[in-house]
């Protein structure tokens, strides 16, 4: 199934969650952080400008390794994967 964000979302996989600590001790499922990062996989039209009725474009794209906050966007499921729909506003930087 293809999804493609309206407007000013973004469409964003979650990275994995660690399995064990740096010290090599694995973590139960109970014990995972859900991690604040992810890859972008698909980006809307970008935000309306109210003045003239142009889009404007985002600053990240698609593919970008991003950090978001905590309790960004909404949770959907799509083929059984956990994606996050979000707006740009909740991303805090992109990782190169």
């Amino acid at each position: 199934m293809k999804v493609k964000p309206l407007g000013d979302k973004l469409l964003v996989r979650r990275a994995e969650a660690q399995s064990r600590t740096d010290a090599g001790i694995y973590l139960p499922e109970s014990a995972k952080d859900k991690p604040a990062e992810g890859e972008i996989i698909a980006t809307g039209s970008g935000v309306l400008n109210k003045e003239t009725g142009e889009y404007l474009p985002f600053t990240v794209k698609q593919g970008d390794r991003v950090i978001f906050t905590s309790y960004a966007g909404t949770e959907v499921k799509i083929d059984g994967d956990a994606l996050l729909i979000m707006t740009e506003d909740d991303i805090l930087g992109v990782i190169s």
